[in-house]
């Protein structure tokens, strides 16, 4: 009996700490100028300026992205400043159509796909941006 009561405090410990208080979801037109950090737009015309670790950084680099619609999840640092969760959470998003798109980087030549943009690391071509669906393998 203890050890059932041990395993469902756990679960719920598990619960609690994957849904963090304070996490919220950021949502509107990315803003890039080379220099300058990477800023969204939101409907009410406020401008969040954006942060995130080394892989999210060079997405949020890539002048491709600049005024596409994206979705982030983090949390606020400041009324004006928003850091991303970590990369492998998938914390930034692009939305097309209304819908979440993954942001990968493809090299048509060697069919490779990448998650951040640059050259391939087969034949130093460089990547194309793609956006595909988050269930799509």
């Amino acid at each position: 009996m203890k050890v059932c009561l041990w395993i469902a405090a756990l679960g719920c410990a598990a619960l609690c700490v994957r849904a963090a208080p304070g996490s919220d979801t950021l949502r509107g037109k990315l803003i890039l100028h080379p220099g300058s950090p990477a800023v969204v737009e939101t409907e009410d015309h406020r401008r969040i300026t954006l942060e995130g670790d080394e892989s999210t950084s060079k997405v949020l680099a890539d002048q491709r992205l600049n005024g596409f619609e994206v979705e982030a999840r983090g949390h606020f640092t400041a009324p004006d400043r928003f850091l991303i969760d970590p990369f492998y959470t998938r914390g930034l998003m692009a939305v097309k159509d209304g819908k979440l798109k993954l942001i990968t980087y493809y090299c048509d030549v060697c069919d490779i796909r990448s998650s951040v943009p640059g050259r391939c690391v087969c034949c130093q071509r460089e990547t194309t941006l793609e956006l595909r669906d988050p269930d799509q393998r």
